[in-house]
């Protein structure tokens, strides 16, 4: 079981924390959501629940409910800038379908 960040996800995470002046890492789940039935969920973590199970990866902390991690464990978290669009990528080998929007999958 494993969620891991390219170098630019461990960066853009790294300063973020660092101009919010607080954080312990990233949070990453599921929801659901969407035409395709899930959505990703990202935010920073703040504090770390009980039940969190933690990876660390390039010095980045990822925490992940256990409920969300039958859905992503194995996925790798980018950071993509497109002209003036920037956000947070998913490559998750478990998903067998993407909605047009690129919004929400299925599994």
């Amino acid at each position: 079981m494993a969620i891991s960040l390219t170098t630019a996800a461990a960066d853009r995470v790294r300063s973020f924390i660092a101009m919010r002046g607080q954080g312990l890492g990233l949070r990453l789940g599921v929801r659901k959501t969407g035409c395709s039935g899930f959505a990703y969920v990202i935010n920073y973590a703040d504090q770390s629940v009980v039940t969190d199970i933690v990876f660390e990866d390039q010095g980045v902390k990822v925490f992940v409910d256990p409920e969300s991690l039958i859905f992503i464990d194995g996925t790798e978290v980018d950071f993509v800038k497109q002209g003036l669009n920037e956000a947070f990528k998913f490559r998750n080998p478990n998903i067998k379908g993407e909605c047009g929007c690129g919004e929400s999958f299925n599994i």
